[in-house]
């Protein structure tokens, strides 16, 4: 039996039967019988809402599963994902369920139980592919990337390439949400936009290659959702409940169902700290 209850705050909560496996749950999570996450739900194949308007994605779909595995109810906030790690921070939430990408200077303020890898890529209008064939084509095109992702960041490494070659730097064009960052090139208001692998192959495909992705990949990292620092017991019981559905055959067919069968991994990991980045 399943029910489900969209606040106007779009909090969705998900009541599933008691299949606790043994699973370290938290007093929180014991106490409450609620698994309360934060999602953007934005940034499709991963969060985003249909056409019913419900919560949808692979990031959605995991969770609901976990709440499940767990045998309790699934609470999802709708927190935009530049707001998550403020979120986790001050104590509001527990869980930031987002792909966010692993890297130092998050690390500093949370720490990361990873179940995706990927890297960046750019992707650009199918006419203009010939003109982007490798990192230094970047230089001096105007790249659309949404304000703190990963995308972000790799623009700002990039652009230091290039200048250091003597090339002309890339003009970084900040965008709120990624869906703004797609129409930015579809109206030729940007050259190229940066994402991550998983998300700009999803898009390649789902609209039909109105959007390609252009060669090189980079800055591969590991993708993770979001705890507070030094939370071992939530980050743990996310880690084993994750690992749960790998092993017992539930994760990957959800990855296949978006495209992402690439991203897999097949263990799941808690980093605190950036010497735990590579494996």
């Amino acid at each position: 039996m399943k029910r489900v209850f969209l606040t106007a705050a779009f909090a969705a909560l998900t009541v599933y039967p008691t299949l606790s496996a043994d699973l370290p749950l938290t007093s929180d999570v014991k106490d409450s019988g609620t698994l309360s996450i934060a999602s953007g739900l934005d940034y499709a194949p991963f969060e985003f809402t249909d056409e019913k308007g419900e919560p949808a994605g692979l990031d959605v779909e995991l969770s609901q599963v976990a709440a499940k595995l767990m045998g309790v109810k699934l609470d999802l906030k709708r927190i935009p994902f530049a707001s998550q790690i403020p979120a986790l921070t001050a104590g509001r939430i527990k869980v930031g369920w987002a792909t966010f990408t692993v890297k130092a200077d998050r690390l500093k303020q949370v720490d990361f139980v990873t179940f995706l890898k990927s890297g960046t890529v750019a992707a650009v209008l199918p006419e203009n592919l010939s003109k982007f064939q490798g990192q230094n084509s970047l230089c001096g095109a105007k790249v659309a990337v949404q304000t703190g992702s990963a995308a972000d960041f790799t623009t700002d490494k990039l652009s230091g390439e290039c200048t250091k070659a003597g090339k002309p730097a890339i003009d970084k064009a900040i965008y709120p949400e990624q869906k703004d960052t797609i129409q930015a090139v579809l109206t030729g208001r940007a050259d190229a936009r940066l994402d991550d692998t998983t998300a700009a192959g999803y898009y390649e495909k789902t609209s039909g290659g109105k959007l390609i992705v252009a060669p090189g990949v980079y800055d591969v990292l590991p993708l993770g959702l979001a705890v507070p620092k030094g939370d071992a017991a939530t980050a743990e019981m996310m880690r084993a409940t994750l690992q749960a559905l790998i092993d017992n055959g539930t994760y990957k067919p959800i990855l296949e169902k978006y495209g992402m069968a690439l991203a897999a991994v097949e263990k799941s990991r808690i980093i605190t700290s950036v010497d735990q980045i590579a494996e």
